[in-house]
């Protein structure tokens, strides 16, 4: 195979070029650490097109031959270096075997503002204490998947740069504008102030059923609040929402995975779409 100028062939796993990809499952040592390189992952081919499209800019891949020619067309879009290894030289420098086959790294850019996320959104949801990576992944992916324009990250989110947070969104981690809040919960009135309307999810049996609350809302935005699985959100956080809204569950439970929660406020918000 004739590969293109960017492709540089690597058979030592030593070699320093391969830095950004190295002891992926190191506590102490990864590179996607915002301590330390403070790089973002992308891993796998649907994942690194989806970075190579997004606002983070690559700046090197490792891969093997198979997966080079998946992303021969993408790859003219970046001068970033290809380093092609085999199986064997990648499961020594990340630590691992991956299954994936390749991987892209990109430094972390300037993390953008609640009013720049807000800028033309109609639904956005907003975290508080979502501090699983994989729960943090899925939200991502159903929002993207649902018409969800931004996500606002309150007091004690996990990092939604994590390799995992990105691998389980499917890159939509990267794609969907997110923000986080410095004064929280009192920026929620940010959000009022640019028009939108605060739904606290809770399992209380008190509150309003979320499909009665979206239907009552229809053409107006709305942000979706959810909390932490277990505790939920705090109650200052809730008192600061407009309507507390639930999700009717069967006898003998009381609620569901944060991510799924969070996917049918979503899908009774796009139910309603014009």
């Amino acid at each position: 195979m004739n590969h293109p100028d960017n492709v540089v062939v690597v058979d030592d796993p030593a070699d320093p070029r391969l830095d950004d990809f190295r002891d992926l499952n190191s506590i102490d040592r990864r590179p996607d650490l915002p301590s330390g390189k403070g790089l973002v992952i992308a891993e796998g081919v649907l994942v690194v097109q989806r970075m190579l499209a997004s606002r983070f800019v690559p700046r090197a891949f490792l891969g093997t031959e198979r997966r080079l020619s998946e992303l021969a067309d993408d790859l003219r879009t970046t001068d970033a270096p290809f380093y092609l290894a085999n199986a064997e030289v990648m499961a020594a420098v990340v630590g691992f075997h991956l299954n994936r086959g390749v991987l892209a790294a990109a430094p972390r850019p300037v993390e953008l503002s609640i009013p720049q996320i807000l800028e033309g959104a109609r639904t956005i949801a907003v975290l508080e204490g979502v501090n699983d990576h994989e729960n943090l992944g899925s939200v991502f992916r159903n929002a993207a998947g649902l018409g969800v324009d931004a996500i606002v990250f309150g007091r004690g989110c996990a990092d939604p740069l994590y390799r995992r947070a990105v691998r389980v969104s499917m890159g939509h981690a990267l794609l969907v504008p997110y923000a986080w809040s410095s004064e929280w919960p009192n920026e929620l009135e940010v959000l009022r102030d640019n028009g939108f309307r605060v739904l606290a999810m809770t399992p209380n049996p008190a509150a309003l059923t979320l499909a009665a609350a979206m239907e009552t809302l229809e053409g107006e935005k709305v942000a979706i609040l959810v909390g932490a699985e277990g505790p939920g959100l705090n109650e200052r956080t809730m008192r600061a929402s407009d309507v507390r809204v639930r999700i009717p569950m069967a006898r003998g439970t009381d609620s569901l995975n944060v991510a799924t929660a969070a996917a049918m406020a979503f899908y009774e918000r796009a139910r309603l779409a014009p």
